[in-house]
């Protein structure tokens, strides 16, 4: 081999990416975070649901007569009120990236990237480094929507992959929380099992982003 050549290799070698290394811990993370994010323990009883981002986060208390007022208070209207509600929002937020802060440092974020990219490159055009905000955006719009702008700030993704992932997230926003609690309502009136609506709803998600994902291909090419 001449000796261009072989530097040639050793410059490919040098250059190559490193290969990402994910330890157990990671995978433990990774699906600890699946199960805490997803909704699975809420509802349940027992010990194991302090593994559960709803249960963890809590609701707050009713006032005497909830029928009059709340822990606003009564009456409320404009700025004032729109500013008291944004505040209620802060703990559960906190609470998610308190909790992906921790997974992240155990390799989670690694685990979640190797084991997802496979699926949500080809579905959507994004790394599987959002799959632990995607599951997060099921339950709590806010709390999925803190951790794509953590993700973003870190680099993890970049501007054309965080608008494609907005699409999906906007969408249905907190798909789950609000279909079984607000929607519960309706399903006394559905025909269909309450199972079709829900995997509707999961489909056009996917549609939204991608009819997303084609604009940018068309005409957003050089975004990054």
């Amino acid at each position: 081999m001449s000796e261009s050549a072989t530097a040639t290799e050793d410059k490919k070698a040098f250059t190559a990416p490193p290969k990402t290394i994910v330890p157990w811990t990671g995978y433990v993370a990774f699906v600890f975070a699946v199960v805490f994010f997803s909704g699975l323990l809420t509802g349940q009883k027992g010990w194991f649901t302090a593994f559960d981002f709803n249960t963890l986060a809590g609701i707050f208390g009713t006032m005497k007569d909830p029928t009059k007022a709340n822990f606003m208070g009564q009456g409320g209207l404009g700025a004032r009120d729109g500013f008291m509600f944004a505040i209620s929002l802060v703990p559960s937020v906190m609470c998610a990236l308190g909790v992906v802060e921790i997974i992240d440092h155990l390799g989670g974020l690694k685990a979640a990237q190797k084991l997802l990219s496979p699926v949500l490159r080809p579905l959507m055009g994004i790394p599987g480094i959002t799959g632990l905000a995607m599951v997060t955006s099921f339950q709590s719009t806010d709390a999925g929507a803190g951790m794509t702008r953590m993700l973003k700030e870190t680099d993890c993704i970049n501007e054309r992959e965080r608008t494609i992932f907005c699409a999906f997230q906007f969408s249905a926003g907190g798909t789950i929380t609000n279909y079984l609690a607000i929607g519960a309502a309706l399903f006394g009136f559905l025909t269909v099992p309450i199972v079709i609506p829900l995997a509707l709803m999961f489909g056009l998600k996917f549609v939204g982003a991608n009819v997303m994902r084609l604009y940018m291909n068309l005409f957003a090419k050089g975004e990054n």
